[in-house]
């Protein structure tokens, strides 16, 4: 999917929102694990209950690939149910020599046929080159992450800049707007403003609303440019609202509630 088709489906729908597609069975509504694919039922359900009021779903690879082979049919099933006017997220994090970075990208590009990958640029410029080869592809690239540690590295200092601000300037000059976007955790919503200040153009993934605590009207505030610009991630938040029958039903609530806020933001971009 191209940006212009990714901004039109945001500013339609009046959504920035991805939806993180992470489950995990020990979480599951009691009820579906009579299913012959209680992973793939749940996505189904949850799919259908909230593909009109988001723009992205982002399944992460590790709650599949732990089921090893049934795990791996549950992540193609998704794949191939979520309607193909949503903007698809392999959230794998990968990254390796070139010629291993090519198969990556056969994988979840040409084989699971993903928008988009996750990926780590620890290992520089050649591992992250046969992902933007891609037409209409992207490459989502960690920037400055959610997580607890991620101070231990992103932000140390190299003498004038953090080790992340020289990772977003290094990357941006490796591909386009139209072909990278970088992480950036809503956890560090402090930090956004001197981020549009480095990269004021790109696409945003922003992980860490919800259930981690990030400020999505803080986030909106200082990340969105005159196209939007984010796509803002809610996983647990939004897949676990219930453990009963009702799990889909109370998923597009929550789903609905982010969105009031999207639209208030968006709004005023308008204006």
């Amino acid at each position: 999917m191209n940006r212009k088709t990714l901004v039109k489906n945001i500013f339609q729908k009046s959504s920035y929102l991805c939806i993180g597609l992470d489950p995990e069975l020990t979480k599951l509504p009691p009820h579906l694990l009579k299913e012959k694919d209680p992973v793939f039922e749940f996505n189904k359900q949850i799919i259908d209950a909230t593909h009109d009021v988001c723009v992205a779903y982002k399944p992460n690879t590790a709650f599949y690939e732990c089921d090893g082979i049934s795990g791996w049919q549950s992540l193609e099933s998704t794949k191939a149910y979520i309607p193909s006017d949503l903007f698809t997220i392999a959230d794998a994090k990968r990254g390796d020599i070139g010629n291993t970075s090519k198969m990556y990208a056969k994988a979840f590009f040409d084989t699971l046929q993903f928008d988009a990958l996750t990926i780590a640029p620890y290992m520089g410029s050649d591992s992250v080159q046969p992902f933007l080869s891609y037409e209409d592809k992207w490459a989502i690239v960690l920037g400055l992450t959610s997580n607890e540690g991620s101070s231990d590295f992103q932000k140390l200092s190299l003498g004038g800049s953090m080790l992340y601000e020289e990772v977003l300037l290094k990357v941006s000059h490796w591909g386009t707007p139209d072909n990278i976007m970088f992480v950036v955790g809503a956890t560090q919503a402090e930090d956004f403003a001197h981020i549009r200040t480095l990269i004021p153009n790109h696409f945003l993934l922003v992980p860490g609303i919800g259930a981690q605590g990030g400020d999505l009207s803080a986030v909106s505030k200082h990340g969105l440019i005159k196209d939007a610009g984010l796509l803002v991630n809610s996983s647990r938040g939004i897949i676990y609202a219930s453990k009963g029958t009702d799990f889909a039903k109370e998923a597009r609530k929550e789903a609905l509630k982010i969105n009031e806020v999207m639209k208030l933001h968006l709004d005023k971009l308008d204006k």
